[in-house]
This record gives structure tokens, sequence and C-alpha cells, in this order.
């Protein structure tokens, strides 16, 4: 009877610890994403209020050189000179820790960026903003290092799902986006609570969930050989979207390494990449060309590359923003564009353009497709999720986070562990 009663009282003192775990990450999920849900209400309505005043005041894109030296000037003030969505990534990699001073840092130096009129977007920002706050809201909570990697990953998940009002894409983009291969499981109770937490903060407060209407085509095989095709080319344009990107970036420091004049030149660059396209279609995030090339097939020839170029000059010369956004534009332009020439409903076209080269760049499918869900419905579900697959296997080890580590080889069942953009010599010649 004695070890009858010894049995119970332990299977009792285990159910209690782990409710006592539950609770307790549920509250402080909650707490993340309440944090989160307000402080993303207040970024996005700045981040839209600063393109109202842009459009309003055309005459604001000549202060952008201004804008720059003032990023510089409040990074070295605030001590996050290069700091940036790679740092947040090595916190969950390695537990480097994160400056709480690049919370106000990344919020004003975006606002300044989208004022001026700098081709940047909201995510970089998002996954920055809400690293910060879930790391330190497990520093508050005295959690031990794997329990402020998990925090953070939940801060990401959600200030991303605040913002874009896809919390289930935010959620699984965060807990893949550090490690591709690797999935930690007990990190997604956290990670989801706080993302949907986070939305319906942010829907309280008026931020309306990004959403597209687009109509999908029937299912049948030579439509699906039309999106692989047009998936294919979305894929060879991340690399370069990525590629440019980074170039760009290592040309400008090296060239000019004074971050001063880096920021007034960058500034002054895309002034004159504005006059020289006529349009003021490729300052700020764009969010008004992306929305009709998604639901109307509208699209200038040669939007993607002028946005390409806009972005990388703005992001390399030290302006601050996100990536993903400029992602999402270039390929909705060029899925609008090149879509009816290999029979694809132009707005249809666009959409799968959107989430191929969003794909290609953060090496995330499976966040990919349920992004393409979230945003446009899953009536073409088997069309985003065959392009998807296809887009992150011929994208290579090219990406958008220098931090990122890729576990698992894309083409083989081979451990690799290398860093995004670090090409791996041994499977390269075994390719060949």
């Amino acid at each position: 009877m004695e070890t009858f009663r010894a049995w119970i009282r332990s299977r009792l003192d285990r159910a209690g610890l782990y409710l006592c775990l539950l609770g307790g990450w549920t509250v402080l999920a909650m707490g993340i994403g309440v944090f989160s849900g307000l402080l993303g209400a207040a970024f996005h309505h700045s981040v839209h209020l600063a393109g109202i005043w842009r459009e309003a005041h055309p005459a604001l894109l000549w202060l952008l050189p201004g804008a720059g030296l003032a990023i510089v000037a409040l990074d070295r003030y605030l001590g996050t000179v290069g700091q940036g969505t790679n740092d947040i990534l090595d916190e969950i990699h390695l537990g480097k820790g994160i400056s709480p001073q690049l919370l106000p840092s990344v919020f004003v130096c975006t606002f300044l960026t989208h004022l001026c009129g700098g081709s940047a977007g909201r995510e970089g920002a998002a996954l920055q903003m809400g690293g910060v706050i879930g790391y330190h809201a497990g520093r508050l909570c005295c959690l031990d290092d794997a329990g402020r990697r998990s925090a953070t990953t939940a801060g990401m998940a959600a200030f991303f799902a605040a913002l874009f009002g896809t919390p289930l894409a935010a959620t699984v983009f965060a807990l893949t986006v550090v490690s591709v291969g690797r999935f930690y499981s007990a990190d997604l109770l956290p990670s989801l609570t706080a993302a949907l937490t986070a939305c319906a903060m942010a829907w309280m407060l008026r931020v309306e969930p990004t959403r597209f209407a687009v109509s999908a085509p029937a299912l049948g095989g030579w439509m699906l050989l039309r999106v692989i095709v047009l998936a294919a080319a979305c894929a060879l344009l991340s690399v370069l979207f990525c590629e440019t990107v980074h170039g760009v970036r290592r040309v400008l420091k090296r060239r000019i390494p004074n971050p001063w004049l880096r920021g007034a030149l960058g500034g002054g660059i895309v002034i004159l990449l504005t006059l020289l396209c006529g349009v003021r279609d490729y300052n700020g995030a764009g969010m008004e060309v992306l929305t009709a090339a998604v639901e109307q097939g509208a699209a200038r020839p040669g939007a993607f590359a002028w946005k390409l170029l806009f972005t990388a000059v703005t992001l390399g010369a030290g302006f601050k923003g996100g990536e993903v956004v400029p992602s999402f534009f270039v390929g909705a332009t060029f899925g609008a564009f090149v879509g009816p020439f290999v029979g694809i409903p132009a707005p249809f076209a666009a959409s799968v353009g959107l989430v191929c080269v969003f794909c290609g760049a953060t090496n995330c499918p499976l966040a990919s497709i349920f992004l393409a869900i979230e945003l446009f419905g899953d009536g073409g579900l088997l069309y985003y999720a065959a392009a998807c697959v296809l887009s992150y296997v011929l994208s290579g080890y090219s990406g958008l986070y220098s931090s990122q580590t890729i576990i698992y080889s894309k083409v083989r069942a081979r451990y690799l562990n290398v860093h995004t953009n670090a090409h791996h010599l041994g499977e390269a010649e075994e390719l060949k």
C-alpha cells in the first residue's frame, strides 16, 4: 500500500511540475504577445503614416542623405552599430545576448528610412524588435540560456504576426529560419501562443491583416507544369536578389568605409535612381504596387529589377528596414510580368512569384506554404506547395541571413551544418 501511495505521489509531482511549466510558458508567451502587439501596432501605424507623409510631401526624398546621417548618429549614440537580424539569429544559435538599445534604434531608423523614401520593408524590424522583447522577457523571468532562446523565438513570431496578421506562418518561420532542417518542438507552444496573442492585440488596435484576393486556376497537369517553370525562374531570381543585396553591401563598405559618407552617398544614389526611373513606385515598402500586381496582374516591365536595385543600395548604405517585403515586391511583379508568357493568369502568377522568391531567399519552405495559405487562401495550395519546394531546392545555399544555418543538404540525406551563403565545396565537387 505504501508503495502505491509513493507511486501516486511521484506521478502527481510530475504532473504538477508539467502543469507549472506549461502554465508558466503560456503566461510568459502571452505577455510577450501583448507587448509585441502593442509595439507592433505602433510601429505599423508609424510606418504607414511615414508613407502618407512621403506621398503628400515629395520633397522629403531630398532629405534621404540627411536621414542616412541621422541613422548613423543614432546607432553610434545607442551603441547598436552593425547590429541587425543576424544578431537575433546568433542569440538563438549561440546565446550571445541582445542589446535592449536595438529596439528604439530599429524603430526610429526604420521610420526615417520609410519617411524619406528608402526602399526597405518591415520584417527585418519585426524580427529584431520581437527578438529584443522576447530575449529580455526571458531575462526578466530569470530563464536559463535555453529558455531565453525559446523566448527570443517567441518574440520573433509575435512581432512578425502582429505586422502581417499571419500567426501560423510567423510561428513556423521563427522556428525554422535559424536552423534550416531542425525544428525545436518545445518552442511551438510559446511561439504560437505569442503570435496569436500579438495578432489579437494588433487587430484590436486596427492593424488590418495582410490579405490578397487571388483566384487560383483549377488543378491540372499542364497548369502545374507552367507553375513549375515559373517557380524555377523565381528560384534563380531569389539567388540574384540575395547576391545583389549582399554584394552591394560589401562593395559599399569596402569602397566607402566611412559610415557617415556611406549613408549620405547611399541616400543620394537612391535619389538619382528615383529621378532616372521617373516614378516613386520603388521608394518605401511599395505595398500599393505589390497589391496591384497580385490582385490585378498589373506590373511595369522591369519593376522587379528596379526594386531589387533600390533595396540593395538602401540597405547596403546602412539604412534600416527589412528585405522580405522587397522580396515580396520583386517576386510579385516578376510573376505578373512573366506569368502570361508561360500561360499563367497574371494575378495568380504574381502570388506564386511572391511566395517563391520569399522561399528561395529565406530557405523556409514550410513557412512559405503557410504564408501562401494565410495571404491568398487555400484554393491553390498544391500549386503553391510544389512551387515553394522547387524554389527551396533550386535556390541552393544562398539566403538573406548569413547567420542562418542549413543543417542538411537540399538534394540528398546528408548532414552539412553550414552557414547560408557559405559554399560547401565537398558537395559542390560531388555534384559536378
